[in-house]
């Protein structure tokens, strides 16, 4: 499937997402706005801890009961083009919205799957929770199950033990394509495998997405991972997005401080035997968080303002890339003068 600029599938706005602690809230993602279009692939890359996975779970609900929901909005389209703010649903309609529109792929693949059950029964029960028969729940997995490069009757009727890891997470990916979901949610699913099954996953990825006409929202920490997956990348940071744009602008072009440390702390294999660039310092504390932009207590290019004042969120390269740093905004205002 080719990228579709022009059908925003599910489009965030403002959306603020905070813990209950001891000491206070957690303010785990602030004010995040983002569309994701038809086809697109969006990776979010930042640290642990910067909110990408507290903003997946708000996506489909599933905040634990700590958590809640403080402002925003999130509206999705369906492709007969109705488009509802999920937030307003109940848990029967979040339920059939799950799976059949939205499903998502959990980092720990042994986890995700009943030790008890077999992957058989993982498939009728969650067809028979959508309305799908037996015979056609079957016919779907064992096509799933051979597009992810599967023994597809041998797994069907395995328990999750009987298979190995690089197995189990393409086995989740078939499941969360069952009910052909315009979007899948997935969580560091190449974390926990070897190097050749992480290529084996993403290539499959790439294929599905292709044939089965679905968007992708995707987490990781590999940067190498994420730059050959992604149409977009958006940048976390402390719960916030301070930058996003099309992959090539972001890790050739990066215009916040932030994600350019990110790409010197990263190893590359042509940079020999130099030191990395760590990033100075920690995350900072999200129920008591700084003043001013969040990274500037860990800045190289720290301005005075960058300690007081909110950075906005401006566009670089035509509109096509945003980023939340006084810096850019001072060059780009500097080059809009001089011409």
């Amino acid at each position: 499937m080719s990228l579709d600029m022009n059908k925003v599938v599910l489009s965030v706005r403002d959306l603020s997402v905070s813990y209950q602690a001891r000491r206070g809230r957690v303010r785990a993602v602030s004010r995040v706005s983002f569309d994701l279009h038809a086809g697109e692939t969006l990776a979010l890359i930042g640290e642990s801890g910067c909110g990408k996975s507290t903003l997946n779970l708000a996506l489909i609900r599933q905040l634990p009961k700590n958590a809640s929901i403080d402002s925003g909005s999130i509206a999705y389209t369906y492709r007969d083009g109705r488009t509802i703010n999920l937030l307003d649903f109940d848990k029967t309609a979040m339920r059939r919205y799950l799976w059949s529109e939205c499903s998502m792929v959990f980092q720990g693949a042994l986890n995700s799957l009943n030790p008890v059950l077999r992957v058989s029964d993982l498939v009728y029960e969650t067809a028979a929770a959508h309305g799908i028969g037996r015979l056609e729940a079957l016919t779907r997995a064992l096509t799933l199950f051979e597009q992810v490069r599967l023994d597809a009757k041998r797994v069907f009727n395995s328990y999750p033990h009987e298979m190995s890891g690089g197995m189990r997470q393409r086995v989740l990916l078939a499941l969360s394509l069952l009910l052909r979901p315009q979007i899948v949610i997935m969580d560091e699913p190449t974390t926990a495998v070897d190097i050749l099954t992480q290529r084996s996953i993403l290539d499959v990825l790439k294929q599905l997405r292709a044939e089965l006409n679905f968007s992708v929202i995707f987490i990781s920490h590999d940067l190498a991972v994420a730059a050959e997956i992604a149409d977009t990348v958006a940048t976390m940071y402390a719960g916030e997005i301070v930058e996003i744009g099309p992959v090539n602008d972001v890790f050739y072009r990066s215009r916040h401080a932030y994600t350019l440390s990110l790409l010197n702390a990263a190893p590359r294999l042509s940079a020999g035997a130099e030191t990395l660039e760590s990033i100075p310092g920690s995350p900072p504390d999200l129920i008591e968080p700084p003043p001013g932009c969040k990274f500037h207590e860990r800045c190289a290019y720290v301005q005075p303002i960058c300690r007081t004042t909110p950075p906005p969120m401006v566009a670089y390269d035509s509109g096509a890339g945003r980023a939340a740093c006084h810096e850019t905004a001072r060059v780009l205002a500097d080059a809009r003068q001089k011409v």
